[in-house]
Formats: structure tokens, sequence, C-alpha cells
């Protein structure tokens, strides 16, 4: 399943980047070419701004596992339960580590866009 997300987030940012590059190459008039390419700077502006935000959330997950692995350790001496909680703390790395990669991936898309938008405006 992790394999598939990650595919599936590759899929959807090189279809976007498609669509961005095809209509932008099929616009004839200038004016039009370079006001979807505006359009398409704000959009991808906002998914950017979205994106770091996520790994401000991402730093402080890794935080609070740290923290836990901290508090974890002296309850470890004579708690049954103790692989199940660790299991957990090993699951949400690993969804915090997941996504990650996928914000990387979601940038590294959305910074060709931008060329992309930037050499539709400056091209006539």
């Amino acid at each position: 399943m992790v394999f598939l997300s990650f595919v599936y987030r590759f899929l959807t940012n090189f279809a976007f980047m498609a669509v961005v590059y095809f209509s932008l190459n099929f616009m004839e008039k200038y004016p039009n070419r370079a006001i979807l390419a505006i359009l398409v700077l704000v959009y991808a502006a906002m998914r950017a701004v979205s994106t770091l935000r996520a790994f401000y959330f991402f730093q402080k997950i890794e935080k609070l596992e740290a923290e836990t692995r901290r508090l974890q350790a002296p309850i470890n001496d004579g708690s049954g339960s103790t692989s199940a909680r660790k299991q957990v703390i090993a699951d949400v790395a690993r969804l915090r580590r997941d996504g990650e990669l996928k914000s990387y991936m979601d940038l590294f898309f959305l910074a060709l866009i931008v060329l992309l938008c930037v050499a539709a405006i400056m091209r006539q």
C-alpha cells in the first residue's frame, strides 16, 4: 500500500504538470497564455505554502516521537504492553517519513510547474 501511495502521488503530480504544459503550449495568444500561467503560479504558490506547513507539522511530530521515547524508557521496566507501544511509535515514525517524502515530491513537481509557467510568460 505504501508503494501505491507513492505511485499515486507521482502520477497525480505528473498529470497536473502535463495539463499545465499542454494548456500553456496550445494557447496561441500571448495575453491568454500569460493569464493562465499567472493563475497556475498562484495555485502553485498556495500548494507550496501548504506543503511547507506540512513540513512544520512533521517536525512537531518528530519532536513528539523523541519525547515519547524518552518518557517510555522508565515505563518499560515492568509493563507487559511495551511492544504495542513501540509498534505505535514505529508506525507513526514511518507515516511521518512517508509524508515527508510525498511533500518533497510535491515540491519538486511544483518547482517544475513554476519553471514551465515562467518560460511561458517569457516567450512571445
